[in-house]
């Protein structure tokens, strides 16, 4: 009986707790009121940043883009704290789009990995007062060794804006922390202008999908860069038939290939039409086996190239809602691109 009243009083629900089951809508509205508060001060800044290289900004920014094409090193990002982490972001941001770069922790660097840099690297340092003391080891390393020096601050007077070769002064913003302490929307800017610097250096370099399929072969990007010659079908793997074929011989080559679809081929070789299950049902009667296939076919399919990416392959069978393309060259099918190949390597 003990046992069983203990149980009894602790489910009873407190008057305390009543009180706060009853104030969640209220506690809801006020996240939502924070969140939104949050997204308005954040996007503040970003429209700030975004007058600023419209305006004084952008002559210092075009310069640090010519300053980075011009080294034959790498880019050496670093940054003390939460900066330190927007660094390793558009360190990785810069590798992944064509300009080698590389994450230095200043208080690492001080213990030795400034042997890592060398002269004809470039350094972006950032701190948003400019005052960091960390990083103070770096910029004399620069100094003393003639590294060029990017600085990332919002105060121009800063020690660090004045030992740096080109200062990208920010614009003051405030921060979306209500006590205007944890860095939010100054680190936002600061990713921004790094997504900035890595557009504008891989937009002027003319990088391409396929060198940014380099740097990425693993994952669905990397999937989607697959070319659609990499995953086809070919040779006696394709479903084919020629024009004046009865459809029940086209029957037995479309169920032996087990793709669903059967090609038609003219007399030269070329894609004339394609036979899916769709079509099947569609012209379902009784002389459906003994008719020629070319009076079921789809003429004129759309079909792919072999050089075009899985993800436009993709893109067109959701378009057409179908489930697999031919794949042409001088209009003559050389493979077949099903669904399932784009399931299988990761793309869809």
């Amino acid at each position: 009986m003990l046992g069983n009243r203990r149980v009894r009083e602790f489910c009873v629900v407190s008057p305390k707790s009543r009180k706060t089951e009853g104030n969640q809508p209220q506690q809801a509205e006020e996240a939502v009121r924070s969140a939104l508060n949050t997204l308005e001060t954040e996007a503040a800044g970003l429209v700030a940043l975004s007058a600023a290289i419209a305006d004084g900004l952008g002559k210092p920014f075009a310069a640090a883009i010519d300053q980075i094409r011009s080294v034959s090193g790498r880019v050496i990002v670093t940054g003390m704290g939460k900066s330190g982490h927007v660094g390793r972001k558009i360190a990785a941001t810069l590798a992944s789009t064509g300009t080698p770069a590389y994450f230095v922790h200043p208080g690492e660097a001080s213990h030795g990995d400034l042997g890592v840099i060398s002269k004809d690297d470039v350094i972006i340092a950032l701190s948003w007062s400019g005052e960091t003391a960390e990083l103070r080891d770096l910029t004399d390393y620069a100094k003393r060794f003639r590294v060029a020096l990017i600085a990332v601050t919002a105060s121009a007077e800063s020690t660090l804006a004045r030992a740096a070769d080109i200062a990208l002064v920010l614009p003051a913003a405030k921060e979306a922390c209500p006590l205007g302490l944890a860095p939010t929307t100054s680190t936002l800017m600061q990713l921004a202008l790094g997504d900035a610097l890595a557009v504008a250096l891989f937009e002027s370099r003319g990088f391409t999908a396929l060198q940014f399929k380099e740097f990425h072969p693993g994952g669905k990007l990397g999937a989607s860069l697959t070319f659609v010659r990499d995953i086809m079908h070919e040779g006696a793997s394709m479903p084919l038939v020629t024009t004046g074929t009865r459809m029940s011989a086209a029957l037995v080559e479309m169920t032996g290939k087990g793709f669903g679809c059967v090609g038609v081929t003219d007399a030269n070789g070329a894609l004339a039409g394609i036979v899916t299950d769709g079509d099947l049902r569609r012209h379902m009667r009784d002389d459906l086996l003994s008719s020629p296939v070319d009076a079921v076919m789809t003429k004129n399919p759309r079909a792919v190239r072999p050089d075009q990416l899985a993800a436009e392959a993709l893109e067109i069978l959701n378009s057409r809602k179908v489930t697999a393309l031919f794949v042409v060259e001088n209009a003559k099918p050389v493979g077949l691109v099903h669904v399932h190949d784009l399931l299988r390597i990761g793309v869809a």
